[in-house]
């Protein structure tokens, strides 16, 4: 071999994670353990597949395992398996760099809190450096199947590391842990033993000790999937989930059932307690992997399930596909379709059940993947009818988040749509001018501040035959909705005061021409003086903020600018708006209207300086 050893620098966030590992993460150390099995059961199952398609890539053998060989004499533990291996750019890549999105994020939700870091870890799938809790230096030799060169990667987590070329016999990955002084528990034989059977006794691989020249299978070595509920205790459940989910908090609800008859296939699903943290992220790569017959296909998932699902983790085992089906095959292939079909259908159903029976309990998986499963709603509308009910808002007049059926229930006499406004916040929706008269009446209002929301409603259009209509267009007609109890009648306007009105809006008119589409006086508005609302069937506001948020608009459309006729500054403005020189005495005061319209939905104003000298010119008049 002609390549020396080189000396290379870890990635700046891995060596940030490895100080935090090595010093902070001490509240459960024996998962390293099950960190590292995971991963070697990962490469066997890389390499049973890509033998279906090269079978000369499983020279050496097809019989996979994973071995764990102590050694007290010089406090080694070695951890090795015959699967898919690395060569020098894979040890690069997946050892001294976090080579995934997400990880600025990542870093800056680290608390410095030993448990909650630790499951940050496990969700971010960097498991291998958790070695570092118990080990002071780490070795990783390895050659990978189909070449001929081996390397091997050492480093003590202290900045760097040293990869270089090693003679390996055998394809695969072997990890030696130099382990920290007080950490020999790890290479006693009843606690390793202890470790793989709490951890890692799902996973088909076995798991061998090696001792002495003795060998001992420590794990089932069956798949999990594969046995009766009846033989699978919560804690088998949960462990699975750990591994095939790279995950360290407690599955929240699981799904294990075996569909029979025209298609044959075992799903055992779970969804997390926590939110993956890098759960919007466009790359973020499906937690459910497909098996054929037991034998590792595929671990991208977007074929099996939506991207709306993408929350969930587990495994979908089929004995209708064929082995050697490709990626390009999965694509299009009709079994998967119908598979994917009566997955969706699955999930969707337990998740009602689990709405119905715990609902206090559902609202917290609404709270982590709620807007996830709002995708649905926009990608698969023809599924408006299983998902509607899954669905919970936050709505005015109502403490916690509540279903459409509940909404339906409470609608006011008269009210024949279902009334919604977006925006940023709950808390800003509510203080929003728009909803005024609706909250005057009793009229409740969901209050949708997920981006999708902007989209699904429009594809959707209606629940139970009643339609979805957003408070911020113009025309909201209130005069039909019932009183609210103790509300006063409207007071019948005299003419006198109806005339000074028509004249303000005949002015404001003029005067806001090239900045807004109408003038109008408004039934929506109790309290503010004004507020800007979009036209029937335009674009609302709060999407439009979005689109110029993301460059992806650039004008401005025009809005309507709706006047509280009862309001005494419109009064007051009323009362002068005749005369020839109404224009110029009162043309400063509407434009400040328009502006505070502006500010109160959050938009930036055009040209603040004249804001700022128009504001003091009222104030010195006043």
């Amino acid at each position: 071999m002609t390549a020396a050893a080189e000396t290379l620098s870890f990635q700046a966030e891995v060596g940030k994670l490895l100080d935090i590992v090595a010093h902070a993460l001490y509240s459960n150390k024996e998962i390293f353990l099950r960190e590292l099995v995971s991963n070697a059961s990962d490469a066997c199952d890389k390499l049973r597949l890509q033998g279906l398609t090269d079978p000369r890539l499983l020279e050496g053998g097809a019989e996979f395992r994973i071995s764990l060989r102590p050694d007290k004499a010089s406090r080694q533990l070695t951890i090795s398996d015959n699967g898919i291996g690395m060569n020098r750019e894979d040890l690069v890549a997946n050892l001294g760099t976090i080579a995934k999105s997400g990880t600025a994020e990542f870093l800056s939700r680290l608390s410095g809190d030993a448990k909650k870091d630790a499951g940050l870890i496990g969700q971010f799938g960097v498991g291998f450096y958790s070695s570092y809790m118990v080990a002071s230096k780490v070795v990783v030799e390895s050659r990978k199947a189909g070449e001929t060169e081996g390397w091997r990667w050492t480093s003590d987590g202290q900045g760097s590391f040293v990869i270089e070329p090693v003679e390996i016999a055998a394809r695969g990955t072997s990890i030696t842990l130099h382990l920290r002084d007080g950490q020999d528990e790890f290479l006693e034989p009843v606690r390793l033993r202890h470790i793989v059977k709490t951890y890692s006794d799902h996973i088909a691989v076995p798991v061998v000790l090696i001792e002495e020249g003795k060998e001992e299978t420590v794990n089932s070595a069956s798949a999990l999937w594969t046995r009766a509920k009846s033989e699978i205790s919560d804690e088998q459940y949960k462990e699975f989930y750990h591994h095939v989910g790279h995950a360290f908090d407690e599955p929240w609800m699981t799904i294990h059932y075996r569909a029979e008859g025209a298609l044959e296939y075992t799903g055992l699903l779970f969804v997390p307690t926590m939110r993956p943290f890098d759960l919007f992220n466009q790359e973020r790569k499906s937690r459910v992997k497909l098996y054929v017959k037991r034998v590792f296909i595929s671990d991208d998932g977007h074929e099996l399930l939506p991207s709306w699902l993408r929350f969930l983790k587990g495994v979908v085992d089929s004995s209708d596909l064929p082995l050697n089906i490709s990626r390009e095959m999965l694509q299009h292939n009709p079994v998967l379709a119908k598979m994917r079909s009566g997955l969706v259908k699955r999930v969707l159903s337990d998740l009602k059940k689990r709405a119905e029976e715990e609902p206090e309990q559902y609202l917290a998986f609404w709270s982590n993947f709620g807007a996830v499963l709002k995708e649905g709603l926009y990608e698969e509308p023809e599924r408006k009818e299983e998902m509607l009910d899954l669905v919970r808002f936050a709505v005015t007049g109502e403490e916690g988040p509540i279903s459409l059926a509940r909404y339906v229930e409470t609608m006011k006499e008269g009210q024949d749509a279902i009334y919604t406004l977006t925006g940023d916040s709950i808390e800003a929706l509510k203080r929003s001018p728009q909803i005024e008269g609706f909250t005057a009446k009793g009229v409740k209002v969901l209050l949708l501040t997920d981006p999708i929301d902007e989209f699904w409603v429009r594809s959707v259009h209606d629940y139970q035959g009643k339609p979805f209509k957003s408070v911020a267009e113009a025309g909201a007609d209130l005069s039909k909705l019932a009183a609210k109890e103790g509300e006063e009648p409207a007071k019948e306007e005299d003419s006198g005061a109806k005339g000074q009105l028509e004249a303000l809006i005949a002015l404001m008119k003029k005067v806001l021409e090239a900045s807004v589409k109408d003038v109008r006086r408004s039934d929506r508005l109790t309290e503010s003086a004004v507020c800007l609302v979009a036209g029937e069937g335009d674009m609302s506001l709060h999407l439009e903020r979005m689109l110029r948020a993301h460059k992806q608009m650039e004008a401005t459309p025009s809005r309507i600018l709706e006047v509280n006729p009862t309001h005494p500054l419109i009064l007051k403005l009323a009362a002068g708006a005749e005369g020839e020189d109404a224009q110029e005495r009162l043309g400063g005061r509407i434009r400040l209207l328009l502006d505070q319209a502006r500010i109160q939905e959050g938009d930036p104003l055009p040209d603040p300086h004249d804001f700022a000298k128009r504001l003091a010119a009222v104030m010195i008049e006043s």
